[in-house]
């Protein structure tokens, strides 16, 4: 029912595209889409046959063979959903990125990744001062650590059992409501973050990074045209990886910079 291996992440590449220290990865996870209420429609018209044939119907343990073997026959019909996740491992700043939207998928990345490479010296990025009372202070306090400019995207969540919760979405966010909200016990758990005028995101109190979007000045670098597909592949893994990876380095310091 389902599948996963690795496959090439562009065109002209091999399993691991290299450029510069950068490796890209692509995971692909392959499921076949066989509705149950399918299956139980040709179990049911084969234990009728059988019913027919014998003049009594089939039992439980004869049921569930007839299910298993019926799934067999259909599963190379049943049509096929694929799902690519993208890995970004940073040779030189020692990153290993995954871009997923869920934490599931990336723990699905990690532990293929580290069947696949041994020793898997990975560590979780742990940061000495938290992204939600960071994130808390600059709302509360003043502007966020340069190069970071505050957007209008926020998240406050009372700590309580309540779980009360207040969304700003691309809305001026109000310094007198958002301390009242605090002064109330709220924390902040999501914030629209800008790196450099160059890059905005997302970050959470989970320490995830969220609609990571490149703004005009990368955009429109990324815009010229190369002179085929490869080479335009590759000039832009290049320009987003570095922007990205010295944007990683800056919320580094900014949170503290990393538990020793």
């Amino acid at each position: 029912m389902q599948a996963a291996g690795w496959v090439p992440p562009a065109p002209h590449a091999g399993l691991v595209h290299a450029l510069n220290g950068q490796l890209l990865l692509k995971l692909r996870i392959e499921k076949k889409l066989l509705p149950a209420t399918v299956v139980n429609q040709f179990v049911n018209r084969r234990a009728q046959d059988i019913e027919d044939e014998q003049g009594w119907r089939p039992g439980r343990r004869q049921l569930k063979e007839i299910k298993e073997q019926v799934t067999t026959e259909l599963l190379p019909k049943a049509f096929s959903i694929a799902r690519d996740t993208a890995v970004w491992i940073d040779t030189r700043h020692h990153w290993l990125i995954v871009d997923a939207a869920a934490v599931a998928p990336a723990d699905s990345v990690m532990h293929l990744l580290s069947q696949v490479l041994q020793p898997f010296p990975v560590m979780p990025w742990s940061l000495t001062h938290s992204p939600a009372s960071t994130m808390t202070g600059w709302l509360l306090d003043g502007p966020a650590t340069a190069p970071f400019t505050i957007d209008q995207d926020a998240e406050l969540r009372a700590t309580d059992d309540s779980r009360a919760t207040v969304r700003f979405v691309r809305h001026s966010i109000d310094e007198d409501d958002v301390k009242r909200h605090i002064d109330a016990g709220k924390r902040c758990t999501r914030l629209g973050l800008t790196w450099a005028d160059r890059v905005s995101f997302v970050l959470t109190d989970a320490l995830e990074i969220k609609r990571l979007t490149p703004l005009d000045i990368l955009t429109d670098n990324l815009d010229q045209q190369a002179d085929d597909a490869a080479e335009q592949f590759d000039a832009d893994f290049t320009l987003m990886t570095s922007e990205v990876s010295n944007m990683l380095s800056d919320l580094s310091d900014a949170l503290g910079g990393e538990q020793v």
